[in-house]
């Protein structure tokens, strides 16, 4: 499906960068917006909901000076042990958010508020069968969360999961999971999906509120550093391995975690960092501003030596 006309016509590439836990912020919302892509924020990265519509204001007046910005989003946590989602996306509402990224939770009502000003919402899976939820709730694209994503992670392969979604859903398809640079951003869209999905690659930026130690952490680590486990949060979540043992812990001996509580999630991961397994291809700390440009010029690149190679192979001739 071609992207909605309020994302497509302000974009330079088809790619979001993901709203991260403790780490987006005003200024890495505005610099990637500025580029070109889509910038996020979770509106629990401010403590209230006063602190939520401070940055909501931030984020507009800065944006407001550069109309040709791309658009910006929010996530909302739609899950029971969030407190703020009442209020926080009346906020929401009153703000007029382009793009709201609705995550462990898919609600119609929530769907119905952001439609009735003329917002997208887009809501992350990690399988069909919450894909086909949200898509009975009206969502405008889901965002396929695939093995190798860092945060709340699936497993499955997105070869396998992008063809389920598009078989019953005919809305934007975004692709998350281990996308760190241009060329992964065209294999995406060569895959069938509309939009790609970076995080990690956005937490080793100048902007990200997390410390030195966390991007350098980022930049020095591997794919085979990256641990999977519901031992964390209580959801299964991929994070940094040397992060984990200098919290104290042995990640192959994590003690069981009780179940998600957004209320306890920030002690969970303020010590415990979370990557993705693209980290490989992750060597410097480049400005957010930097790394769009980058990431737009390997697309185009990518896009272009696709175009340019030969052929393998000719028509299938039946057999005889």
């Amino acid at each position: 499906m071609p992207l909605p006309d309020s994302l497509a016509a302000r974009l330079k590439l088809p790619a979001i960068a993901a709203p991260m836990f403790l780490t987006s912020g005003p200024d890495l919302v505005v610099e990637v917006c500025r580029s070109g892509l889509i910038g996020t924020f979770p509106a629990l990265n401010q403590r209230t909901t006063a602190g939520f519509v401070e940055w909501l204001e931030e984020i507009e007046a800065r944006l407001g000076a550069h109309p040709a910005a791309a658009p910006f989003g929010v996530n909302l946590i739609v899950h029971r042990s969030n407190p703020r989602l009442e209020a926080d996306l009346e906020q929401v509402v009153r703000h007029r958010v382009p793009l709201v990224i609705t995550s462990l939770g898919a609600a119609g009502d929530i769907v119905d508020a952001v439609h009735s000003y003329g917002g997208l919402v887009f809501h992350d899976v990690i399988n069909r069968r919450h894909a086909e939820k949200a898509a009975e709730a009206g969502v405008d694209g889901i965002i396929a969360v695939c093995a190798g994503a860092g945060g709340h992670a699936g497993t499955l392969s997105p070869f396998a999961l992008i063809d389920e979604i598009r078989s019953f859903f005919a809305g934007t398809v975004v692709l998350s999971g281990a996308i760190t640079t241009g060329r992964h951003i065209a294999a995406a869209r060569m895959m069938g999906a509309d939009m790609a999905y970076l995080g990690t690659r956005f937490i080793a930026t100048r902007e990200a509120l997390v410390g030195d130690d966390y991007k350098k952490m980022i930049v020095a680590a591997n794919a085979a550093d990256i641990v999977y486990t519901p031992n964390i949060s209580g959801v299964h979540a991929n994070f940094l391995r040397p992060s984990i043992v200098a919290a104290g812990l042995d990640p192959d001996n994590l003690p069981a975690h009780i179940e998600l509580d957004m209320q306890n999630e920030a002690k969970a991961w303020k010590t415990v960092w979370s990557a993705g397994q693209g980290i490989g291809s992750i060597r410097d700390i480049p400005a957010a501003a930097h790394l769009c440009n980058a990431l737009i010029d390997e697309y185009h690149e990518a896009i272009g030596r696709l175009g340019a190679e030969p052929a393998i192979g000719g028509t299938a001739q039946a057999a005889e």
